[in-house]
């Protein structure tokens, strides 16, 4: 990127992403969202804290931490990267209204990886200038699970977020399902965020365990290939 900037293995972030969070809305607390998500085999963890305080979220870090690092699992925390360092997060995900990631970048004596949430087609060409690691884009096909400016983008919008951030993961986000990830994955992402799909289920884990088996077949076949 000319500005020194060396990523992280970002595909260690691709895969399924299960956000687990504290809207009063749902039924189990960050820590059992985390431990579902984890026993089916979600590939990122990450920890959104919007109600709660600093030192509540810190508290839900810690078992959520270590639930990750048992599971295999990547730990990520929304929003706030000092909450993330406090943490031992393996990243902080900074959205549109966050500190600038090269900020984040400069600011960190170790190297902590940085997701990005982009929305349109001037942000994610500008996200090609930013120290960042992966990019999320979305609402894919809009999100009743947080509040959003920004209408449902599409398949043909994923694609072409695709061409735009080439190489970097690419990991789709807003009403996701296993109606509609197959589709997701064939527009080119390499990985999808779900709220409500697991944490809003009658059976978190199972869900979960459904969602991630579409990127354990994609890895399959892509082994059989070779």
């Amino acid at each position: 990127m000319g500005n020194g900037f060396e990523p992280v293995d970002a595909w260690d972030f691709r895969g399924l992403h299960v956000l687990v969070d504290d809207d009063p809305r749902w039924s189990l607390d960050p820590v059992a969202q985390a431990e579902a998500a984890c026993r089916g085999g979600a590939d990122v963890l990450q920890l959104r804290c919007k109600h709660a305080s600093d030192r509540q979220c810190l508290a839900w870090a810690a078992p959520i931490r270590a639930l990750t690092r048992q599971h295999g699992a990547r730990f990520v925390v929304n929003d706030r990267f000092d909450l993330a360092l406090a943490a031992g997060a393996d990243a902080v995900h900074l959205g549109q209204s966050d500190l600038d990631p090269a900020t984040v970048y400069s600011a960190v004596d170790r190297r902590i990886a940085i997701g990005r949430s982009t929305h349109t087609d001037a942000q994610l060409v500008a996200s090609r200038k930013e120290p960042i690691d992966y990019v999320a884009f979305g609402p894919v096909f809009g999100t009743q699970s947080k509040e959003s400016e920004y209408s449902a983008r599409g398949l043909k919008a994923l694609l072409r977020a695709k061409e735009i951030v080439g190489d970097r993961p690419l990991i789709a986000i807003g009403g996701l399902s296993v109606q509609n990830l197959e589709a997701v994955i064939a527009a080119g992402a390499q990985g999808a965020a779900v709220i409500s799909a697991v944490v809003d289920s009658s059976d978190p884990e199972a869900s979960t365990r459904a969602l991630s088996g579409f990127f354990r077949n994609q890895a399959r076949g892509q082994v059989g290939k070779q």
